[in-house]
């Protein structure tokens, strides 16, 4: 089975092809996130895969401090995007595997981050595509092994307003389908079901 590290690489990989597809009308383009344009999403998942390299390398919350607030995007957001997806990339394929992971939550193991960083990219990745109309690729045994992973954790992100209240959908639904649903989603097209 290939390891949540070339998973989460693959996830920012799909959502990097989109990150060139989006057209200069498109930035102000709602997402499923409701408070999050094109933009504001991009800038999110900016932060988020900022963050990667010096967390996978053993660095305290404390030690990267404010690094990286303020204007991530700045004039050119395709630009600060690849330089945040090249350094991650490079940080989870030179780190040890042993190395804890400090994080809001706790100190948690590099596998255990970055499955929740492989969660993160793969939907994040879902709401940039329905942005700007394209396809996003979730592979089916990825998004079996998410929804594994997300179930028992989904009152937890309820409660503290992480998430909406998972969608419902037909049961021969795909892996995909599924875990896009169970993040707060509606999957289908049209709908008006969203999450942050």
């Amino acid at each position: 089975m290939q390891d949540v590290h070339e998973r989460y690489v693959a996830a920012l990989e799909e959502a990097d092809r989109h990150v060139g597809r989006i057209g200069p009308s498109q930035w102000t383009n709602a997402t499923p996130c409701d408070e999050w344009d094109v933009r504001a999403l991009l800038d999110h998942l900016v932060y988020e895969t900022m963050w990667v390299p010096d967390l996978v390398r053993g660095a305290t919350l404390e030690q990267v401090g404010d690094r990286y607030d303020g204007d991530r995007l700045g004039e050119d957001p395709a630009a600060a995007w690849a330089a945040a997806r090249e350094a991650a990339i490079d940080g989870v394929r030179s780190a040890e595997p042993d190395v804890p992971v400090h994080t809001s939550a706790g100190e948690v193991t590099a596998e255990s981050y970055l499955r929740e960083m492989l969660f993160d990219a793969s939907i994040h990745g879902w709401d940039l595509a329905q942005g700007i109309g394209v396809v996003h690729s979730i592979p089916d045994d990825v998004a079996a092994d998410l929804e594994t992973w997300f179930t028992p954790q989904v009152e937890r992100w309820l409660a503290v307003g992480a998430i909406a209240q998972p969608a419902r959908v037909p049961d021969d639904a795909d892996a995909a389908t599924r875990l896009i649903a169970l993040s707060g989603r509606n999957p289908y097209p049209g709908a008006g079901q969203s999450g942050p």
